[in-house]
């Protein structure tokens, strides 16, 4: 992975910013027997070549729990995704980064371009923090019709749309910056705020271009209020409150990050329709922060989600560690793809990382699927990743029973790897896969049978010492059995597990901080047998 230098270079102060120091409103969301699988044994010289580092040439990006294929900053703070927009052949990421230190502040966008999803450039902060703004959330478009005049007619222009925090006032207002040079250097508009509400919390900004109307859109959330407002401009630079949605769903806590977008509804008659994620912090259903949506219409002035899923509460994930998603503008096919940060707002302070601290889900392509009960959300990582998986392990129809006390062949081992299972309880009454499992650790993903539930469970996952909210409960979903058995994509690295399973309709993501020894793999049934119809592994290389 190419790294600017600039950049690699580490930041040795840091910085001082205390708890209590944090706005309001994040301030207060800071709150049976087993087997080896059958396998061949030829990971060890793998992760050997993978992990090989010299005197003379000392490896980077080998830290105990850096994830090998997630997106992670070179070193210091990293939060929310911003900016995730297509152009001239790179996707650019852009994020929330503290450049002066390991914890929350300074808040800057750091940058990063990738021309495949895969494999990361780091650049120089793009956007930075002033004498009197943190640069927080926002989104960026390509205006290709120079709509702002920002550009010309031969060079229009990147812009960005971010909020900015009066660190004195505590005042929040929308505001945007322009780029002529593909993201590389930014100018401040001069008109600045384009919005501004004299709001203390106003903030995430989500800009897109509606077609029918022919005009940007801008969704904005309210936190406290718990409401998304709406705003329409010809030109990026004026805007006009257009309307309000909310409260609905969970209102547990805060209101943050929103994005709108359309998709076609796989398994209707051309139908589509309009997705709203508003995040939340805290309250979510795996505690701390997390994702919801909502399906319905929406006209290019007021959104209304669907009567029939009155009272419902969506989530976009089921796990703890799924925050502040935004998608991708300006896409070159018809994917709709987006970027988490892989974290919680009740721990991500103390997580037991350096030089770094954050990382990001992998890019997942995200679809509506129609089902009995309306159109659901459905994601999988994207395609590319696959372009990193290195020789399989492939099993086929293996009976698994709770009497069998080991299995013959060599563990299968990993730390970063892919799996796809497919699984027939047959009369078992539990079972499932211990993953990163050593001498005291695992972490269990587990199909309760009895009562149609997935569950993950972390807390034997690792260290959990730096923050008690960790470890938290057995995150448990409904999951009925489809065809008679269950379909499991997992994504495993250094430090976080990624669940999929129903097509993607059920995602549950987990960041874990085992030793590194913690390499095991193990399939254990409950009360009876299991039919292992197919299993599938494949390791997967480092990007950097």
């Amino acid at each position: 992975m190419a790294t600017n230098k600039e950049v690699r270079h580490r930041v040795t102060g840091e910085n001082p910013t205390l708890k209590s120091e944090m706005p309001a409103d994040q301030r207060e969301g800071s709150r049976g027997r087993g087997l080896r699988v059958a396998a061949v044994a030829l990971l060890s010289a793998f992760l050997a070549a993978s992990c090989a580092t010299t005197e003379e040439e000392p490896r980077e990006y080998d830290e105990s729990y850096r994830p090998q294929y997630h997106f992670t900053p070179p070193q210091n703070w990293m939060n929310d995704p911003n900016g995730l927009v297509y152009h001239e052949g790179e996707y650019h990421l852009f994020y929330q980064h503290n450049p002066s230190g390991n914890d929350w502040g300074n808040l800057s966008w750091g940058y990063a371009v990738s021309s495949d999803f895969v494999h990361w450039e780091h650049l120089p902060v793009a956007i930075e923090e002033t004498d009197e703004l943190h640069i927080y959330s926002g989104s960026a478009v390509f205006d290709a019709d120079n709509t702002s005049g920002l550009g010309t007619a031969d060079t229009p222009p990147l812009v960005a749309i971010y909020t900015g925090h009066h660190k004195m006032r505590s005042i929040q207002d929308q505001r945007i910056a322009y780029s002529l040079d593909n993201g590389r250097t930014w100018e401040h508009y001069e008109g600045n705020p384009v919005v501004d509400d004299l709001r203390s919390n106003f903030r995430d900004p989500k800009v897109f271009w509606h077609e029918d109307t022919d005009r940007w859109i801008m969704a904005v959330a309210l936190p406290t209020f718990h409401r998304i407002q709406f705003y329409s401009s010809p030109n990026l630079l004026d805007w006009e409150l257009e309307s309000e949605f909310g409260p609905a769903g969970s209102t547990d806590g805060h209101w943050e990050c929103p994005d709108l977008f359309r998709l076609p509804v796989e398994g209707s008659n051309g139908e589509s329709r309009w997705v709203l994620q508003v995040d939340i912090n805290d309250g979510a259903i795996a505690g701390g922060s997390g994702a919801q949506y909502f399906v319905g219409t929406f006209d290019g002035s007021t959104f209304r989600k669907d009567p029939e899923t009155e009272g419902e509460v969506h989530w976009v994930d089921y796990g703890p560690d799924f925050y502040a998603s935004q998608s991708y503008s300006g896409m070159p096919d018809d994917r709709h793809v987006r970027l988490a940060w892989m974290s919680n707002w009740n721990y991500a302070r103390n997580k037991p990382t350096d030089p770094w601290r954050g990382a990001m889900t992998v890019p997942r392509q995200v679809r509506l699927i129609q089902t009995a009960e309306g159109p659901k959300l459905a994601q999988q990582p994207v395609e590319e990743l696959k372009s990193l998986r290195g020789e399989g392990v492939h099993l086929k129809d293996v009976s698994i029973s709770d009497s069998d006390s080991a299995y013959t062949d060599d563990a299968l081992e990993g730390i970063s790897y892919e799996l796809v299972v497919k699984v027939e309880p047959q009369d078992a009454h539990t079972f499932g896969l211990r993953l990163r499992k050593g001498e005291e650790e695992q972490t269990v993903i587990g199909y309760d049978v009895a009562e149609e539930e997935l569950y993950v469970d972390r807390t034997q996952s690792g260290r959990s010492d730096f923050d008690p909210d960790f470890p938290g409960p057995v995150q448990r979903v409904p999951l009925p059995l489809h065809d008679g058995g269950i379909t499991l994509r997992i994504l495993v690295d250094r430090s976080s597990v990624e669940v999929f399973a129903d097509r993607g309709q059920v995602a549950m993501t987990n960041r874990i901080f085992p030793d590194h020894s913690s390499d095991g793999i193990e399939l254990f049934a409950e009360g009876g047998t299991v039919r292992l119809k197919e299993f599938d592994f494949w390791p997967l290389t480092s990007v950097w």
